[in-house]
């Protein structure tokens, strides 16, 4: 079912699914919730699955949920830009458990979701049973993302979205996914309707989110870290860095996928995280 909760001052959506072990699905950006219905299908195929309640939200100002008023200010290299803030993301889950009274659950994120639940660990790990990452990492925007992140904003001022999510839905999809089943570039850049005041404020976000590395070292839940080889946004060198965390780290390396892996190849991502899923059943 689709549902609907508040959120400092935001409508905000989700889907909800299933009946058992509520799992939280937390969408790349600039997509939406309808990223892991894939995934979610194929979970529900395997044989033995764990019976899964699928909690999938619509990050604030991604599908069909409101941006809100934001602060502006913090992203120095664009001053006048408004910040979706990682906290401000994370508290906004918070408030959709609230809703739903789901004292815990397990969290899986791909790229900003993964932001995101490394900000729900800060605030309030105790609803966090396990974290599955795919395609997302702890460290902070290096120099060269962070210049990136202010042309984004520059060009979402004057010239609008539409070319730049024309450019994205190419180059973050996997180079054999791109070959193999070109459709999948046309489905993705559908699911791209971010206004240019929406996509202003993520890379604001994304920009001034905290080094996460010392967080990781903090994680006492079971991590699932699984990155993509054609990823051309997030490296698995870069995702290797969970094998820190106390609570242990089950590493995957998925060949010949992009940085939407969980969209390009499902079957494959459902077959690593069903089995690292059981262990949270009773």
């Amino acid at each position: 079912m689709s549902g609907w909760y508040k959120s400092g001052g935001a409508q905000l959506n989700f889907m909800d699914t299933g009946a058992g072990m509520p799992v939280v699905f937390l969408h790349p950006t600039p997509l939406d919730h309808d990223y892991w219905r894939p995934l979610v299908d194929e979970l529900g195929r395997q044989p033995g699955a764990a019976t899964l309640r699928a909690i999938i939200p619509d990050l604030r100002g991604h599908g069909s949920s409101q941006l809100g008023a934001l602060p502006v200010g913090a992203f120095e290299r664009a001053p006048q830009a408004a910040v979706l803030s990682m906290g401000q993301l994370a508290a906004d889950v918070q408030a959709m458990l609230d809703h739903l009274a789901v004292r815990e659950a397990v969290f899986v994120g791909c790229s900003i979701g993964g932001y995101v639940m490394l900000e729900l660990w800060r605030q309030t790990p105790r609803r966090m049973r396990g974290l599955a990452f795919v395609c997302s990492k702890p460290q902070p925007d290096a120099e060269p993302a962070l210049i990136k992140r202010a042309a984004n904003i520059a060009i979402a001022q004057e010239m609008g979205v539409s070319e730049m999510f024309d450019g994205m839905a190419k180059q973050l999809i996997g180079e054999t996914s791109r070959r193999r089943q070109p459709e999948m570039v046309s489905e993705c850049r559908a699911r791209m309707t971010l206004t240019p005041d929406a996509l202003i404020a993520v890379q604001a976000g994304l920009a001034t989110r905290p080094d996460s590395m010392p967080t990781v070292e903090t994680i006492e839940r079971p991590i699932l870290a699984i990155a993509g080889d054609e990823d051309t946004a997030i490296t698995p060198a870069e995702m290797e860095a969970f094998r820190v965390a106390p609570g242990g780290c089950e590493f995957h390396l998925l060949p010949k996928a992009g940085h939407f892996a969980a969209f390009e190849q499902p079957r494959n991502v459902a077959a690593l995280l069903g089995p690292w899923l059981q262990q949270f059943t009773p």
